[in-house]
């Protein structure tokens, strides 16, 4: 190795020059004996071209990367199971659905079905008892609910409920997904697709929303940590994800909260001494009120049951 112009004068010692080089030479030296060392494993050792190899070791990598027992990957996404598409179409639940398949009172395009998780396309004839079942289409309303209504199908007391606003959206049967309560102002979700009412009520997912609030008093700044870090309740813990005052208005606020439990913003407050004079709903699982006038509804928009199905 020619050691002029280190600095250190001439050494016939290999170790001695590695010691008394500068940094950037010890780097340069690594990377030199890298590329090497690599040269020498791509060299073709049982007579295979080196295009041959790298096409081989890309399959090897997608091997490794496939681990076993995952399932095949299905891209029809129109199939569904027989059982649901029964409880989607009305006739029974999804388990009593089972038990009619196995009593084999079910057939598919003429022909008797006993397996349980068989799956039927959009094109397949499904028959029970004689008669054709056809899946209702599925529906997604979304009120900006008014003062005054309860969040109920129907009422024994006869008070005014969501669905007499809805009535008209569609023939199919709709349900709200969520409660608010009578004095709640705000958006509500309606559909009759069961799947989607999981997802958004479960707690796993947590559907975000963000209230108006106006409180019986001026609310105290330094309470907001409180709101934040989480306050007990009787039910679990309230943890509220931001807090924001309005300005010009210290009895005014916005704050957003995930899940579903039953008055959590009303009985959160409470907790703190106040009292909630007005409540609105004006998001709810990124679902906006905007050119939505309070009593009126709309359908959704294929963009927004997208955005819905896959958050």
């Amino acid at each position: 190795m020619n050691t002029k112009g280190t600095g250190r004068g001439k050494s016939s010692n290999t170790g001695k020059t590695r010691k008394t080089t500068g940094a950037s030479k010890s780097s340069s030296k690594k990377v030199s004996v890298t590329k090497t060392t690599q040269s020498k494993s791509t060299k073709p050792a049982s007579g295979l071209t080196k295009k041959a190899i790298k096409a081989k070791s890309r399959y090897i990598d997608f091997k490794e990367k496939q681990k076993k027992g995952d399932p095949l990957p299905t891209f029809n996404e129109n199939a569904v199971r027989l059982n649901k598409f029964l409880s989607n179409a009305g006739i029974c639940s999804r388990r009593e659905a089972d038990v009619l398949i196995a009593t084999g009172v079910v057939s598919v395009n003429g022909e008797i079905v006993t397996e349980l998780g068989y799956k039927i396309g959009p094109t397949d004839v499904v028959k029970y008892d004689g008669h054709t079942i056809r899946a209702e289409v599925k529906r997604y309303v979304l009120l900006n609910k008014p003062k005054g209504f309860i969040t109920s199908s129907d009422d024994p007391y006869g008070r005014k409920t969501v669905m007499s606003l809805v009535k008209t959206a569609c023939k199919e049967r709709v349900y709200p997904i969520g409660r608010l309560d009578k004095d709640t102002t705000g958006l509500l979700l309606f559909t009759n697709d069961g799947d989607m009412a999981k997802k958004l009520t479960h707690p796993r997912h947590r559907a975000t929303q963000l209230y108006d609030v106006e409180l019986n008093k001026p609310f105290d700044v330094e309470l907001a940590d409180k709101l934040l870090k989480g306050i007990e309740l009787e039910d679990g813990t309230s943890r509220f994800e931001k807090v924001e005052f309005v300005k010009g208005s210290p009895r005014q606020l916005g704050v957003e909260v995930k899940g579903g439990k039953n008055q959590i913003v009303r009985r959160t407050f409470e907790a703190l001494g106040y009292e909630v004079v007005k409540l609105d709903r004006v998001t709810f699982a990124g679902l906006t009120k905007k050119d939505l006038p309070r009593g009126y509804f709309r359908h959704l928009t294929e963009k927004e049951v997208a955005f819905l199905k896959m958050s």
